[in-house]
C-alpha cells in the first residue's frame, strides 16, 4: 500500500507590498511568488497555503488562525521601511508580538519580514551605512547558519538598504556580509527564522525591480551594471525554502509531542 499523505503544513503568507506590474501579471502578488517557491521545496509533500495582504487589511486574529490550524506565518518583503509608523506597520508589529508571546505558531521572515520581526522583539532597524545590497550575493554563514542550510556560503538574492542593528534575546545570527552584519535570525525557543535576502526572487523579478529603480534614480548606472551582472548567478532559494518548511514542521512535531506527553 502507498504511504499515507502527511497532514498538510498550514502556512499563512502575509504580503507586505504589491509587486511591480510584470510580477503581478505572472504571480498575482508576492503570495503567488512564495507559493511558487514553497511548492518547489521537497522537505514536506503537502502544503496548505493562504495569502493575506496586511497593507490592505489588518492581520487576522490569533483565534481565527488557531481555528484554521495554522502552523506557520511567513512575512514577505516590502518597499516600506520596517521602522516607520504607518498604521498597517504598527498593526503588524502588534500582531507579531501576540504571536511571539504565545509561541504556538512559527514565524518566518524575509527581508522586511526579517526586520519587522526584529522590531517586534524590541530591536532597532535603520538605514545601513553601506547602502544598497542587491542581486545575487554570497553570504558567509555562522555556525548555526551552516547547520540550517548545509552550506558554508549562501547565495541569495538581496534587495535592501535597511538593516537590523542587534539580535533579540535568545536569537542567533545566521550570516553576515560587509554591508549587513545580521543576515538572518533563528530562535528555536521563541519560534522564528528569518533571512535578510529574498529566496523567492527570480532573475526576471529582480530585473524588473532593478530597471524601475534605475529609471527612478534610486540606483546609479554603475550600481545598476554591477547588480545586473550578478542577476543570473546560481542562488539557493529552494534550499532556503526547505529550511523554512523544516522549521515549521519541527514546530508541529514539537507541539504534537507536547500534547501526547500530557
Amino acid at each position: 500500500m502507498p504511504a499515507p499523505e502527511p497532514n498538510p503544513l498550514r502556512i499563512l503568507i502575509l504580503e507586505a507590498d504589491h509587486p511591480f506590474p510584470g510580477t503581478t501579471r505572472k504571480y498575482g502578488g508576492y503570495g503567488g511568488v512564495f507559493t511558487s517557491l514553497l511548492m518547489q521545496a521537497t522537505v514536506h509533500s503537502s502544503l496548505s497555503l493562504r495569502v493575506h495582504n496586511v497593507v490592505d487589511a489588518p492581520p487576522p486574529s490569533l483565534a481565527a488562525l488557531h481555528a484554521e490550524g495554522t502552523d506557520g506565518i511567513l512575512i514577505s518583503g516590502s518597499k516600506a521601511n520596517a521602522f516607520d509608523d504607518e498604521p498597517w506597520i504598527t498593526a503588524l508589529v502588534a500582531f507579531l508580538r501576540e504571536v511571539l508571546a504565545e509561541q504556538k505558531i512559527r514565524l518566518v521572515g524575509v527581508c522586511f519580514g526579517h526586520q519587522i520581526i526584529a522590531r517586534a522583539l524590541g530591536c532597532a532597524v535603520k538605514r545601513g551605512d553601506e547602502g544598497w545590497e542587491a542581486s545575487v550575493t554570497p553570504v558567509p554563514l555562522t555556525g548555526r547558519g551552516k547547520e540550517l542550510f548545509g552550506k558554508e556560503i549562501l547565495n541569495i538574492f538581496q534587495m535592501h538598504r535597511d538593516i537590523v542593528t542587534s539580535l533579540p534575546e535568545d536569537a542567533e545570527n545566521l550570516g553576515a556580509t560587509d554591508k549587513c552584519a545580521i543576515q538572518g535570525m533563528y530562535s528555536e525557543t521563541r519560534g522564528f527564522i528569518t533571512v535578510q535576502g529574498h529566496p523567492e526572487f527570480t532573475p526576471k523579478i529582480v530585473d524588473e525591480i532593478l530597471r524601475a529603480r534605475r529609471k527612478a534614480g534610486i540606483f546609479s548606472e554603475e550600481q545598476f551594471e554591477d547588480m545586473i551582472s550578478r542577476l543570473e548567478n546560481a542562488h539557493d532559494g529552494v534550499l532556503v525554502a526547505n529550511a523554512f518548511l523544516k522549521f515549521v514542521k519541527e514546530g508541529v512535531d514539537k507541539g504534537a509531542a507536547r500534547c501526547c506527553s500530557t
